[in-house]
């Protein structure tokens, strides 16, 4: 009895055991089927999240095109191959210094080599450079892939366009003034300027530049009545590819950002206040000017001691008369010049679409700053204020707001700040400067382009003093029948050229070698003359 009773309680552990065996093999496949599935959700949700992480690194990259005004792209986000190396992963480094020398010939890779444990062979490498090196072998290159900005045309628009920093942050010009819209939008931005245009001005500057030997130059060419602006060209300028430090001053931005007296060209704005005033007229005449007057102990004297002692108003622009500005200003009176030139913007700060734009040097206003001020000594602006006053004073008095952005619609113009009637007088005697004996911008009287202008020539001021060397500018408007453009061009310290050959376009067969006198009429006048001459063409043809 007893071994039975054992038998059956054997039976029935056995059938406990197999029970509880099942179970447990059944929970845990449903434990592990539960694992897959989760761990696979795992890798799939931090997948995700790593690529989701990744597109919004590229997201915050990436920066839009910014094209011209006819759609060429002058600034572009691409994607690039850095290439770079672990010189101790290399099993032969003579081999590959000697490979490497064959591929980059103007590059010495050994002190990297010995001494570094990672460095970049070449970023942006180049499709065809980098299939070299791959044919190499060699397992110690590493490739990596980024996207970085591309200027297609170098030093051609580094002043307007300015640089971003290694964070892709826009640290100058249009890339920082524009940087919200230019990372928050795919859509390119459109600028004013014109690619073959910009070109031309900047081979001519750089042609003259040489010839004069000056120590920089600038040019601006704006629509009269709208502000577009076509060209604005600053030398020395450098390639925005490279990110070349830039903090010394020879590379600021002449045209919008350099400070200067600037001479006659003032003197358009005084005859202008003149006639607003009601107190001249063309022909009111100036007669027993002196050679010479003193205001607080200091002399003023005329530039052309040849000049006649009796002029007209319209004679003292043409002949540039320093002492007859002078006696049109004290008709004008203080405030009523003061506030001509503010309407004008000339002598205040203006805002502008990049936020390199000089402050011109405040002054005390009185009856000498009155004086000086009248011919251009003594007060300060910018070329880009300069054009923008030309501008105004040509396009019928109405105040204008000078853009490097494309105007999709005709930008309104502004308050009309001069009379129509002024206006139009002021034009007619800018083109008798052109086209007059007496005038001093003679060299640009080139046919078929209705050329009108007025020359300045000013002393630079080094720390406080005046020096010898001097600021030459040439403001014109063409063509003047019809005002549509202001061309300013600049030169920054110029030097007489000995072999400089000088050809009148007047009909007569003239021409004169060598620059005789170091003044805006024959340097700064023959830079503008020949540019009209290169972009006139074009401009007919496009706008």
């Amino acid at each position: 009895m007893n071994n039975i009773d054992e038998n059956f309680k054997f039976e029935e552990n056995r059938s406990n055991l197999k029970i509880s065996f099942e179970r447990i093999s059944f929970i845990f496949f449903i434990f592990f089927i539960i694992t897959i599935i989760f761990t696979s959700k795992t890798i799939y949700l931090g997948f995700k999240k790593t690529n989701q992480n990744q597109n919004v690194k590229e997201k915050e990259k990436y920066r839009a095109s910014i094209m011209d005004r006819n759609g060429n792209i002058i600034s572009k986000t691409v994607r690039v191959t850095n290439l770079g190396i672990n010189p101790n992963q290399l099993i032969n480094k003579d081999k590959l210094l000697i490979s490497l020398k064959l591929i980059f010939p103007d590059k010495n890779f050994e002190k990297e080599i010995n001494e570094k444990k990672f460095f970049y062979v070449k970023k942006k490498i180049s499709p065809e450079k980098l299939e070299k090196i791959k044919l190499l072998g060699e397992k110690s290159f590493k490739e990596e892939e980024n996207i970085a900005r591309v200027y297609p045309n170098g030093n051609l628009f580094s002043h307007i366009l300015g640089q971003i920093d290694t964070d892709n942050n826009g640290v100058s010009g249009i890339e920082k003034s524009y940087d919200y819209e230019l990372t928050t939008s795919n859509k390119p931005l459109k600028l004013s300027l014109d690619t073959e245009i910009q070109y031309l001005i900047r081979q001519e500057l750089l042609k003259f530049q040489e010839i004069f030997n000056s120590y920089g130059s600038a040019a601006i060419l704006m629509n009269v009545n709208n502000g577009e602006i076509f060209s604005m060209v600053s030398l020395p300028d450098f390639d925005l590819n490279k990110r070349e430090d830039i903090s010394d001053k020879k590379f600021i931005n002449r045209s919008t950002s350099g400070v200067y007296e600037l001479g006659s060209v003032f003197k358009t704005f005084t005859l202008a206040a003149g006639f607003q005033q009601n107190v001249i007229r063309e022909d009111t005449l100036f007669e027993n000017l002196p050679k010479k007057i003193k205001c607080a102990g200091r002399s003023i004297s005329e530039y052309d001691m040849e000049i006649p002692p009796s002029l007209t108003a319209e004679e003292i622009l043409i002949r540039s008369g320093n002492i007859g500005s002078v006696k049109i200003a004290q008709k004008v009176g203080i405030e009523n010049f003061r506030k001509f030139l503010e309407d004008l913007d000339l002598i205040n700060k203006i805002q502008f679409d990049i936020e390199e734009v000089g402050t011109p040097i405040p002054f005390k206003w009185g009856k000498c700053k009155l004086a000086t001020s009248a011919y251009g000594h003594g007060i300060t602006t910018t070329p880009l204020q300069l054009a923008k006053a030309y501008a105004i004073i040509s396009n019928g008095g109405y105040k204008i707001k000078p853009t490097l952005i494309k105007q999709e619609n005709n930008q309104k113009r502004g308050e009309q700040i001069i009379k129509e009637e002024n206006s139009n007088k002021i034009n007619v005697i800018l083109r008798k400067i052109v086209t007059a004996k007496q005038g001093t911008a003679n060299l640009a009287n080139i046919a078929g382009y209705e050329i009108a202008g007025k020359t300045g020539t000013a002393q630079k001021s080094i720390k406080g003093k005046y020096s010898k060397k001097k600021i030459n500018t040439f403001a014109a408007i063409f063509p003047i029948s019809s005002p549509k453009y202001v061309l300013v061009v600049l030169l920054d310290e110029p030097k007489l050229s000995e072999t400089y050959i000088y050809k009148y376009n007047d009909g007569k067969e003239r021409k004169i070698v060598g620059t005789p006198f170091n003044t805006a009429g024959w340097t700064s006048v023959e830079v503008a003359k020949n540019i009209i001459e290169k972009i006139g063409p074009i401009l007919a043809i496009k706008y």
